[in-house]
């Protein structure tokens, strides 16, 4: 085979005569030269295993990108994903809805936790629920713990409001405990039980119901600054004691208002005229004769010490300082 070859001559070689004859021989001969070397043909592309890799590897890609994306609508529809949330939650203008029993594996924090209007709101924890509340800085400054055994709260005060005027029914901090309802109720057997001063401006028991004031084993004292007053408008007053019951005014007087008064288990002594002491005896031990008759008046005489005893009225007194009741007694 004769390679065609080109040749370029410039304008100015166009020119007759401008190309020698030996210039024309010469090209003329190299043309007409058989050429012996063959020439070698590269092949473009993959080839072989290279190829045989290449398909392995896109279709591997081709299978996972399927199954990939069979997951992910699996995940969509048991996760219940829509528009406004997924599942149980609903993403709302107004927050996050949760509807059913949800369960928090890690910390929650929001502002907020409200429940519907027709259900309840139920914290619920295998151990015990905690809620604290902190600063600015992140210290603790409250912590509500509800367990098995007892609820117990750390503040630095602990108030009950009502729900409808916000009033403090009861408060508590390292000073005080106020209760600020209007009837403090306690239904125990053994009643209420203080260890130190009890200070209230009153004291009443329910209807139908007996008040009773008792210091089994000390004294029972009662003071106020402007006096105590004690009444029962609907009954008896009864004020008993083992011992002795002392009624002292410093500055003032002892008065007993009541249509009858009545001392009972007083002492009684008969008056002779006769004689020029009297001689006293109980009641038990003195008997009138059949023929004197029977003393139904009788004076009511006091000792200096300030016991009291009875003696029979006469026209003048016949208390006598120096009987032997008062000197006995």
């Amino acid at each position: 085979q004769m390679d065609e070859k080109w040749i370029i001559i410039s304008e100015e070689d166009r020119r007759p005569g401008a190309m020698t004859r030996e210039q024309y021989i010469l090209a003329t001969q190299q043309n007409s030269l058989p050429r012996t070397e063959h020439p070698q043909f590269y092949p473009v592309g993959i080839y072989g295993w290279r190829k045989r890799c290449l398909y392995f590897f896109v279709l591997l890609l081709l299978v996972t990108m399927i199954v990939n994306l069979a997951m992910t609508i699996w995940i969509l529809k048991v996760m219940n994903f829509t528009v406004d949330g997924m599942g149980n939650l609903r993403v709302t203008k107004k927050g996050i809805r949760l509807e059913g029993i949800s369960e928090f594996l890690l910390p929650l924090y929001v502002k907020e936790i409200h429940s519907r209007k027709d259900s309840p709101l139920v914290l619920q924890s295998d151990r015990n629920v905690t809620v604290n509340a902190r600063n600015h800085m992140g210290q603790l400054t409250g912590q509500l713990t509800v367990g098995a055994d007892a609820v117990e709260a750390q503040c630095k005060r602990f108030e009950v409001r009502a729900s409808d005027s916000g009033k403090v029914l009861f408060s508590a901090d390292e000073d005080e405990i106020v209760i600020g309802a209007d009837r403090l109720k306690v239904t125990g057997t053994e009643g209420a039980v203080f260890g130190h001063s009890v200070e209230t401006p009153h004291i009443r028991a329910e209807p139908s119901q007996d008040l009773k004031l008792e210091s089994p084993t000390r004294s029972l004292v009662m003071e106020a600054p402007r006096g105590v007053q004690v009444n029962a408008a609907a009954g008896d007053l009864k004020a008993t004691c083992r011992k002795e019951l002392h009624l002292q005014s410093t500055e003032g007087e002892i008065f007993l208002n009541a249509d009858t008064i009545r001392l009972g288990n007083l002492p009684v002594g008969s008056f002779s005229s006769s004689s020029s002491s009297s001689s006293f005896s109980s009641s038990s031990s003195s008997s009138p004769s059949s023929s004197a008759p029977r003393q139904t008046i009788y004076e009511l005489c006091a000792c200096p010490n300030g016991k009291l005893y009875l003696s029979p009225a006469g026209a003048g007194s016949t208390c006598q300082s120096s009987s032997n009741i008062c000197l006995w007694s």
